[in-house]
């Protein structure tokens, strides 16, 4: 199967190649040629360990022995063999994406892009060691590390923010073991840590390195293909979740609410529908950086604007890299891409043409929440429903909200519960209307006397693993970093 360039559909490469390379050589990500078709109604009665690899096959086809990588990806690692169970609450359904061994959503493709990233290798006959870098604005990077972790042949290094993620994820990455790992913080932002990785694969690190140091360059982000494509598997399982609650019946469209940073997940559920699952609207959920909000309304895309820090940290993004593939797949033109793409690099702004701003609107509905409406969603939720909720999913719920106050729709509706309470507790705990002046640890255990709701064990006790990686940079010697380690 054959993926191209959103910039240029001449750069060809089959989908175990795509998985490998991470970005296309013009620096346009991966996008299929022709979407696979997938039989929707066999792949929704069946397990989720065989929905993944019947999805996950079906985009990547030259990736062999999906059954087994999938297996070996999950088996073990989460809470519950659904990998992503789905609570009703009375009012909207919750998927739950942070039942994995890291607590947030990225664990479902993470676990599994080592599989894939290691089978393709085979695959290709490369020989040479992959060099997996990565940015991230707080989950990317444990998931990364955990999966990554002392893999044969692959190394992996990840930045992130100084400042800009909470100390319980810091304290996930910084204490991270294994061989193959590096850390490090980068004075800046997020979109200051992802611009820095795309510098170095532009810059062609792999012809400069010293002989016998011979790599190629990958990434975990949500622009190489292999993490994207995981994440599809979980609105069909939601999906069927409903079903097998007689919620809906076959056929019934199903709405999604997703808090959205760089638009890997939300993208995923609208590949999902192309695939044929009956997605109704998709509801993109901004925190106060809504640049993602101001682009679905209007068309115009401006990361003119500063960044704000928030309570949901790994939303704190304003160059949302895996929209680019939306803009392809929605108008089909590389050309235009391209020159969005260059635009936004070149003068930090871009407007698309008014009929493909309709079209993004037939399928996409936005809003945002600032940490105000977040806290408060927080304790509405858990008053009203019983269900404690992140800052990141609170921001879902509220938007969700106003959406079926502003549309009337009354499609069945899914908010993505993409971390766990207790990787925000600071935040939790405040719009519970507790007090917060203990460290982030104490945090957790006093959230868990006040709810009941159990500390996930890959979180309990991280204050006592030893601090393994502290460094800290500046953006610009980011090269450098990687060119040295």
């Amino acid at each position: 199967m054959l993926y191209h360039s959103t910039r240029n559909k001449n750069h060809i490469a089959d989908s175990a190649q795509a998985v490998l390379n991470g970005l296309a050589p013009d620096g346009g990500l991966y996008v299929p040629a022709v979407l696979p078709e997938v039989d929707v109604a066999a792949c929704l009665q069946e397990s989720t360990m065989d929905m993944a690899a019947r999805i996950i096959g079906a985009m990547l086809p030259d990736v062999p022995d999906m059954p087994e990588l999938v297996r070996r990806a999950y088996t073990g690692k989460f809470q519950t063999q659904e990998l992503t169970p789905t609570v009703d609450t009375g009012k909207f359904t919750v998927l739950e994406l942070f039942r994995g061994p890291t607590s947030a959503f990225k664990d479902v493709a993470l676990c599994m892009l080592p599989q894939l990233l290691t089978r393709a290798k085979t695959v290709k006959g490369m020989q040479e060691d992959i060099l997996i870098l990565t940015a991230t604005s707080g989950d990317t990077g444990k998931a990364a590390l955990a999966g990554f972790q002392d893999v044969d042949g692959v190394k992996i290094c990840v930045f992130y923010p100084d400042g800009g993620v909470s100390k319980v994820q810091r304290a996930q990455m910084v204490t991270q073991e294994g061989s193959n790992v590096a850390v490090c913080a980068v004075t800046g932002n997020f979109d200051d840590a992802q611009t820095g990785v795309k510098n170095i694969f532009a810059a062609g690190v792999e012809g400069r390195l010293p002989d016998g140091n011979r790599c190629r360059l990958s990434t975990a982000n949500s622009i190489n293909i292999g993490r994207l494509a995981p994440q599809i598997t979980y609105y069909f399982k939601a999906y069927a979740d409903l079903l097998k609650r007689g919620q809906i019946a076959m056929g019934d469209e199903v709405n999604f609410s997703v808090p959205t940073g760089n638009f890997g997940d939300i993208l995923a559920g609208y590949l999902a529908k192309k695939l044929g699952l009956p997605v109704g609207r998709l509801i993109c959920a901004s925190n106060a950086n809504n640049v993602l909000t101001d682009f679905i309304r209007t068309g115009t895309y401006d990361r003119r604007r500063p960044l704000h820090k928030t309570i949901s940290p790994s939303m704190d993004i304003l160059v949302s890299s895996n929209l680019e593939r939306l803009l392809y797949l929605m108008s089909g033109d590389t050309e235009l891409v391209a020159e969005l793409m260059g635009k936004l690099n070149t003068q930090g702004s871009y407007t698309v043409p008014e009929e493909l701003k309709n079209a993004i609107g037939e399928e996409f509905w936005a809003g945002c929440c600032d940490d105000a409406g977040a806290g408060e969603t927080i304790r509405k939720v858990w008053q009203e429903q019983n269900y404690l909720c992140d800052t990141h999913t609170a921001t879902g719920w509220a938007v969700a909200e106003q959406y079926v106050a502003e549309s009337g729709d009354t499609r069945p509706m899914v908010v993505l519960s993409t971390a766990s309470p207790y990787k925000f507790p600071a935040a939790v705990l405040s719009a519970l209307e507790e007090t917060t002046q203990t460290d982030e640890f104490r945090q957790m255990e006093r959230l868990e006397q006040l709810t009941g709701v159990p500390i996930p064990e890959n979180l309990r006790g991280l204050e006592q693993k030893k601090e393994r990686h502290t460094g800290v940079i500046e953006k610009d010697e980011m090269l450098r970093y990687v060119m040295e380690i």
